[in-house]
């Protein structure tokens, strides 16, 4: 049950992206700012993690995800550190995925000689 449901929300979530970008004049880097944003905004009105117990996997492998644990850090940190907590947040939990990102990328450069 848990992999049908990942499919259906994850599939939905995935062709509501889909229709936007066929019935609008959007770019694809535009729909992926609304994903994160909208990630965002739903952590932030404590709706992310209902959605998550529905669908699981497929909201988590979304770029909705982004937003929503970035969101999550930020609101980690300030409760600890106050105002402050707002740069610590975002920087402590968006680095992992920024960092892995620059050293997949650079190891498939290396292997795959990548060609201009």
């Amino acid at each position: 049950m848990n992999l049908l449901m990942a499919f259906l929300v994850g599939g939905f979530i995935c062709g509501l992206g889909q229709l936007f970008l066929d019935f609008t004049n959007y770019t694809p880097a535009h729909l992926l700012v609304l994903m994160i944003v909208m990630g965002s905004i739903l952590t932030g009105l404590g709706l992310y993690q209902p959605l998550v117990d529905i669908g699981g996997a497929g909201v988590t492998v979304p770029v909705m995800n982004f937003g929503n644990i970035l969101t999550k850090g930020v609101l980690t940190e300030t409760d600890r550190g106050g105002f402050l907590g707002l740069f610590a947040g975002v920087l402590e939990v968006g680095s992992t995925g920024v960092s892995a990102s620059i050293i997949i990328g650079f190891l498939m450069a290396a292997i795959f000689r990548p060609k201009e």
